[in-house]
């Protein structure tokens, strides 16, 4: 693991009644608290970890704000935030670690994208970026409002689309079309879109380094939320990694060089 390795994509559980879970819930996940997950950044050799929000919590980020005020300059946020939030409690956030936050269409209990142009005048007056969880089948639609938006944008998880869908699907065209424009992706979480062992995101992977490798981040997604039929081995999804960008000098990017210049990060040498 290169120095300064960045885990952009992880998640913290809490347990109800302290931590209570939305009705309009997709999943009910186990509890998965911070400690686990420094743990398993320290057991993988990830220097920092970003934190987003789960949709099973809906808005309610006391979980993840707690876990980034208890490891000041380890650990960074992304959050579900509904608008009119007093601008202090924004500011509170921002002061806490928190980068971006996220809208989230594709399970139930996040914010969604109605308020997209609202969404990208707050973060950018907050000097965030938006993060959007959508199925890359409703990016032709979707591409030209978050072209137009005056923040940075970060697309989860390759698109979050079926592979059987095709690289040349209009959905993924448009997805590299938008990441060749500016766009930031995650490539994270291969087994939401492929049946193990995820060899056919490869193309689709290599689509979007080849686009845009200044703009690719890698997530663990730990603890893998929603998707208990195989558990995840971090180990397993770097060398997927190493699949999907078999040079160095990309992997340095990824897990590095990329997520410092969006997150902000102190630059290691």
């Amino acid at each position: 693991m290169p120095a300064g390795a960045v885990d952009a994509h992880g998640h913290v559980v809490g347990a109800p009644p302290d931590f209570p879970f939305v009705a309009g819930r997709t999943y009910t996940p186990p509890e998965a608290p911070p400690g686990d997950y420094l743990r398993m950044l320290d057991n993988t050799g990830l220097a920092y970890g970003v934190l987003v929000q789960i949709s099973a919590h809906g808005t309610d980020n006391r979980l993840l704000v707690n876990a980034l005020n208890a490891n000041p300059g380890r650990l960074l946020g992304v959050v579900a935030v509904p608008l009119g939030l007093p601008s202090q409690q924004l500011r509170d956030l921002a002061d806490a670690g928190v980068r971006a936050a996220r809208l989230n269409v594709v399970y139930g209990g996040g914010v969604g994208i109605d308020s997209l142009q609202e969404h990208g005048a707050m973060c950018r007056d907050l000097g965030w970026h938006l993060q959007v969880l959508v199925d890359a089948r409703e990016l032709p639609a979707l591409a030209p409002r978050l072209a137009r938006l005056p923040v940075p944008v970060v697309v989860d998880h390759m698109g979050h689309f079926p592979v059987s869908a095709g690289a040349g699907s209009p959905g993924f065209q448009a997805l590299v079309s938008l990441v060749k424009d500016g766009a930031w992706v995650k490539l994270a979480a291969p087994y939401r879109i492929s049946p193990h062992p995820y060899t056919a995101t490869t193309e689709l992977a290599q689509a979007l380094l080849a686009a845009a490798p200044e703009r690719c981040l890698w997530g663990t997604d730990w603890p893998h939320v929603a998707h208990w039929d195989r558990m995840m081995n971090v180990g397993e999804l770097l060398d997927l990694l190493h699949d999907w960008a078999p040079d160095e000098a990309t992997r340095q990017a990824v897990l590095v060089d990329n997520p410092t210049r969006l997150f902000g990060l102190p630059v290691r040498g």
